[in-house]
């Protein structure tokens, strides 16, 4: 059987005004798949296919067909808005209450998010305090459909302006949605599942910092959580950082896409200095994170066998990897935390991939790369500046950045090691010189100075392309 059938039509020759709407939809036939879903959750006699404690946990294949039907018709607004008359909500209100059938309750909460499409339904559903309510207590379901409708639904909110602020208070005096939000990221493998709820994070800490700031000094206490038998179980005590991390490791080979919703979501964090801080002082000092996000860019993403057009492709995701190393790079003054990174990694394939990203970008187009100067020129002729120009500016300052501040620790050692592995030539160091000056001359002129002990020839070579390094006595 099809997941969402053909939905059926209104027989021409049915009394006239039986279409809902616009549309060649019946309304005969809606309001007898209404009343017999009422009739589901509320049975006149005892049903033989019920649960022995009363409700049915199964539906009959005819009574799925056709509420898949209204599933699917629901996505038209004049159908959306006969369910609304008809007090479709209040009908899946008692489907909450009542169901022990996952499906029922999978289609009922799809049905709601098809009808939140629509701003004016949207707005009705979300000011309906008893509906928002049930509609979060879903979070701790244990069906995986019904979690990914419901998040979904809560996404398509959050998403409509007018309501946005309705929802994000309610999530914020709803501790348990906390706690059922990190047990899906760190427990669950059903990657669509974990792509939609990280766009619901993602969409909170985007619109509420404070509510970002809660989520980051959270830790539960006696939380209640899924459960198969209504009996209310207590979960870990939850951080958020290992819960995204957990969730990116489970989408990163599958869904590039939810990769990209959870680097950004970690880099919504680093916007805050709780965030860099719930990051660096984890137990393992960041450890994780730091090999996380350093294995996605010295090993997966805009590597040297790929053509250099990848990184408009990969550009967000990029940039937000990089934006997190950097501020954690930046927070090594925790001296754990140094020794931690220092002695799990070698920097050198990460400036590498850094040097090669810089290179990729000028191989797309100097116009790409160079919006930085170009948009200094708007004071006497105003330049414009595509979306996709504008995002690969963002990953260059990034990318910038993060090298600068990463060249002027390098050592003898460490460059002598560079030179070696072949992270480190006259071609890589000239591209990382022409990106960085003249902004960062610090950084260049004290890692011109180190790489002069390593190798004397190619700090030559390289001052005779830079004239401005030059160092005059």
């Amino acid at each position: 059987m099809d997941r969402n059938p053909s939905p059926p039509c209104s027989d021409a020759e049915e009394e006239e005004g039986d279409a809902v709407g616009n549309t060649v939809y019946s309304k005969h036939w809606l309001f007898s798949v209404l009343t017999r879903l009422i009739e589901v959750i509320a049975p006149a006699e005892p049903d033989p296919a019920a649960s022995p404690e009363g409700a049915r946990t199964e539906l009959d294949e005819e009574m799925e067909n056709d509420i898949c039907k209204v599933w699917d018709m629901s996505m038209d607004e004049d159908v959306a808005l006969f369910l609304q008359e008809f007090n479709a909500p209040d009908i899946f209100m008692g489907v909450f209450a009542k169901s022990k059938c996952p499906r029922l309750t999978e289609i009922c909460v799809g049905i709601l998010g098809n009808m939140a499409c629509f701003q004016d339904i949207c707005m009705s559903i979300s000011k309906d305090e008893n509906l928002g309510q049930v509609l979060l207590q879903r979070l701790c379901d244990s069906d995986s459909p019904t979690l990914l409708e419901t998040s979904r639904l809560l996404l398509t909110c959050l998403s409509q302006p007018e309501v946005a602020n309705v929802w994000v208070e309610r999530i914020r005096e709803n501790p348990s949605v906390y706690d059922c939000v990190c047990f899906i990221m760190s427990s669950s493998t059903n990657v669509d599942l974990l792509v939609k709820v990280g766009e619901v994070v993602d969409k909170l800490f985007d619109l509420d910092e404070e509510l970002m700031l809660n989520w980051i000094k959270n830790g539960t206490c006696q939380s209640v959580g899924p459960s198969v038998d209504d009996s209310p179980e207590e979960l870990p005590d939850f951080k958020i950082v290992p819960c995204i991390l957990e969730a990116a490791k489970q989408v990163r080979s599958d869904n590039p896409e939810g990769l990209d919703v959870y680097m950004h979501i970690l880099q919504l964090l680093t916007t805050v200095d709780e965030g860099i801080q719930a990051i660096v002082q984890a137990p393992d000092g960041g450890k994780e994170t730091w090999s996380l996000l350093y294995d996605l860019v010295c090993q997966e993403l805009c590597q040297a066998d790929d053509p250099p057009i990848i990184v408009q492709e990969q550009k967000t995701v990029l940039a937000s990897i990089l934006s997190v190393l950097s501020a954690m790079f930046a927070s090594q003054t925790e001296q754990e935390y140094t020794r931690i990174r220092k002695s799990k990694k070698n920097d050198m394939p990460l400036i590498g991939s850094l040097i090669r990203i810089l290179q990729y970008m000028e191989g797309c187009g100097k116009r790409a790369v160079d919006n930085s100067k170009e948009s200094k020129q708007e004071e006497t002729g105003r330049t414009e500046i595509n979306e996709e120009d504008f995002h690969l500016k963002i990953l260059k300052d990034i990318c910038c950045e993060l090298l600068s501040n990463m060249l002027q620790e390098l050592t003898k050692e460490n460059t002598l090691e560079g030179l070696h592995q072949g992270h480190l030539n006259e071609q890589t160091c000239s591209c990382a010189f022409q990106n960085l000056l003249p902004l960062y001359f610090a950084s260049v002129e004290s890692f011109l100075e180190v790489l002069r002990e390593a190798d004397q020839t190619l700090a030559d070579n390289l001052e005779k392309r830079f004239p401005s390094l030059k160092v005059h006595t």
